[in-house]
């Protein structure tokens, strides 16, 4: 990464926002940011933003592409993560396999030994939507015992469960 880069991430940690394509996550992020809905595009590539916690915390959010192009290039982002968040589209069944894949390919990136895990069940209130307890199981998350993880429901455009994922976040990163 670039000299400006480094320097702002020594003053706000990084935290990879991944997962496959249609999960919501420049819509969490941005609902997460500037508290608003906002039209999003497939995004091509990442975004960046820094999200207030409060007052004196903030975390610098990198949402990352997650079309099946762009998953190659995913360890291209890993350096200096701090904590990986994975967003899953929870009403999305049929590409929860996919997306077990994904997780499982990206966490066994030596980049990210020790780095604790985020699953966001995005689109919970939707009403096909999974629970926690079924995303855990189809993601294979019990699996990774040498791995502090956690997951979390929530709805970006409802804006349901942001507040309490990111200070989880915040925390995760704290216990590792």
């Amino acid at each position: 990464m670039g000299a400006i880069t480094s320097k702002q991430n020594k003053q706000t940690p990084r935290v990879l926002l991944m997962g496959l394509d249609s999960a919501g996550k420049s819509t969490l992020l941005y609902r997460q940011q500037r508290g608003v809905v906002m039209e999003t595009s497939p995004t091509v590539g990442f975004n960046v933003a820094t999200v207030q916690l409060d007052k004196k915390t903030s975390l610098t959010v990198w949402d990352v592409g997650g079309q099946g192009t762009m998953r190659p290039n995913w360890k291209y982002y890993l350096e200096e993560c701090k904590v990986l968040v994975f967003v899953v589209d929870s009403s999305d069944r049929a590409r929860m396999a996919e997306a077990q894949k994904a997780l499982k390919k990206i966490l066994s990136d030596e980049h990210l030994k020790g780095v604790p895990l985020m699953v966001l069940a995005n689109k919970n209130d939707l009403q096909n939507s999974m629970n926690i307890r079924e995303v855990s199981t189809l993601l294979e998350l019990d699996r990774y015992t040498n791995r502090v993880w956690e997951i979390q429901a929530c709805s970006a455009l409802k804006g349901l469960g942001l507040q309490q994922a990111f200070l989880s976040i915040y925390k995760l990163m704290h216990k590792a």
